[in-house]
């Protein structure tokens, strides 16, 4: 009985001492000592580094309120600015289109849409999409996306397509005009999963070659090329040609599967190493099935990174030939590194190695504004023109598997060179290129005549119709229209340009890439280079 009392009147007295003492060691640590002529306060923090100490200053002893996400958001590219060219810090409200063609998917209503004449016109449906399965039709006009009026408003593209997508499953309503109605029409349409494409076409180019455009190299990539392919040989498919031209890579693991494919066992495909990143090799497994497809690759200037390792990996293993113009030269491993608010950063950790041992990637060094420039460079040095304009560093020689000299110095310099097409270019061209006339002109063509070409099922049937009209005066009388007025020896010089780029558009919006690439393929001076050349490597003899 006692001992409990004793505790009662004790109990108050052991919690005050204990208060008192708490707050004279806290006093200890937070006062800081006297720095210019002024006493600091708050807590500074005893470990960490340097900036989050100085973050940490800021947020809790700084005079006024500060946003401390704006200060990092401002101070991340700050630092890994001297980093190299291709570490780059992705905020959040960016990550989910970084995302999409990489995930070859996102969610949206599954249109194609055009801003022509300040209206909102559906240029194409995907088939199977959620607007297709709501009633959408090629040529409507969107008028409000949900209560917003988007029709006669200077309202920016991207805006509106973030307005039309958004989570699978939710629901947008759109309010269209459409020919032949009076009235708007009202549709509630069901956000689904729309696919990325990434392989953009496959076709046979002639009798007995296919042709595969990949456009980047997404998680559905392989399955799309190995899908293009099986067709194409039941299509009587001899050899192939894979265009990677502005083909700015992707995801590696995927282009390695599909080298694969053409690779006996046990070649070398590529190897990686850096500072923390031990060499790692990666081999064919022999069990592609097109080991012995002829196989010739396109690439240019702005194919880049996985890119140049399909076509690294091609030469070096001296598995097919090489058709086009010096690659960007991007060989750095970068890993997408997640952050706690949904931002990323993209880091570079190894360096990308094809089998001869080349270096796909070019020096930056000189900072990343003379790296960024060199395209700029190489064009003012003639080097899209000239194969002789370009000067092979001796020191930088290397051996493909049988043999042959190749170099390294920064990107995959093509076996066979072409030089870019200027033939046929105008000042004229130039400008209705830069006011997108020829794309507008082609949407007003299609639009004009959409009953008569609703039966057309390829580009042969499109590009026999199309030989009834004279696209190239109506080209021109449009462009006038506009305010271009006609330049007698432009049209003159670039007439054959524009005709077939006015049908390459009118194949778009009929036939999508099924309709575009083949119909401008027929004046693709790269791509006609390498239906006449062979597609075997010829090995140089000791």
């Amino acid at each position: 009985m006692y001992n409990n009392k004793l505790k009662v009147i004790m109990m108050p007295v052991i919690i005050a001492l204990a208060i008192v003492l708490g707050m004279f060691i806290n006093s200890l640590f937070s006062r800081n000592p006297i720095v210019g002529g002024q006493q600091g306060g708050g807590f500074l923090p005893v470990q960490g580094s340097k900036l989050d100490m100085i973050m940490n200053m800021i947020n809790y002893s700084y005079v006024d309120t500060v946003d401390i996400k704006k200060i990092e958001e401002e101070a991340i590219p700050l630092l890994i600015k001297d980093l190299d060219p291709h570490t780059v810090y992705i905020p959040a409200k960016d990550m989910p289109r970084v995302n999409e063609e990489m995930a070859g998917n996102f969610g949206g209503i599954g249109v194609q849409f055009y801003k022509y004449r300040d209206t909102v016109m559906v240029v194409k449906v995907v088939p199977g999409g959620p607007s297709e399965q709501a009633g959408i039709q090629d040529g409507d006009r969107i008028v409000k996306v949900n209560d917003t009026i988007v029709a006669g408003r200077k309202m920016d593209t991207d805006k509106i397509m973030k307005m039309m997508r958004g989570e699978i499953g939710s629901e947008v309503k759109l309010t269209i005009v459409r020919h032949g109605e009076k009235e708007p029409i009202v549709k509630d349409i069901v956000r689904g999963t729309i696919p990325v494409k990434s392989v953009d076409v496959a076709y046979m180019a002639d009798d007995t070659t296919g042709y595969v455009k990949v456009k980047v190299f997404g998680m559905n990539t392989y399955n799309e090329f190995v899908a293009a392919l099986d067709t194409l040989q039941k299509q009587g498919m001899k050899r192939l040609i894979v265009d990677l031209r502005w083909n700015e890579g992707g995801i590696l693991p995927i282009a390695i599967r599909m080298i694969n494919e053409f690779l006996p066992d046990q070649k070398l495909i590529l190897y990686t190493q850096g500072k923390a990143s031990p060499r790692v090799d990666y081999n064919s497994n022999g069990k592609g099935k097109y080991q012995d497809l002829p196989i010739s690759v396109l690439i240019n200037e702005l194919s880049a990174s996985a890119s140049e390792i399909f076509a690294g990996a091609i030469q070096d293993n001296d598995r097919g030939v090489i058709i086009g113009r010096r690659s960007f030269g991007k060989g750095f491993v970068q890993e997408q590194r997640p952050l706690p608010d949904g931002s990323a950063l993209r880091l570079t950790v190894a360096r990308y190695y094809i089998p001869s041992g080349r270096l796909i990637q070019k020096p930056y060094d000189q900072g990343k504004e003379k790296y960024y420039n060199d395209l700029n460079e190489r064009l003012l040095h003639g080097e899209f023109e000239q194969k002789d304009s370009i000067h092979f560093d001796e020191a930088l020689k290397y051996q493909t598997v049988g043999g042959r000299t190749v170099y390294g110095g920064g990107g995959v310099m093509p076996d066979l060179f072409i030089p870019a097409d200027t033939v046929g270019g105008s000042r004229y061209l130039n400008q209705l290129d830069r006011t997108r006339t020829m794309y507008e002109y082609a949407i007003s063509f299609v639009d004009q005549h959409r009953a008569e070409m609703k039966g057309i099922k390829d580009y042969k049937q499109l590009l026999k119709y199309l030989d009834k009209f004279n696209l190239v005066d109506g080209l021109v009388a449009y462009a006038e229209k506009r305010g271009i007025k006609p330049d007698a020896k432009g049209i003159r010089t670039s007439r054959s340009i524009m005709d077939i780029t006015v049908k390459s558009f009118i194949g778009l919006f009929v036939l999508d890439d099924d309709g575009f690439y083949p119909i401008y393929g027929l004046k693709d001076n790269t791509l006609e280079k390498a239906l006449g050349s062979s597609s075997v490597v010829t090995l140089e003899q000791d």
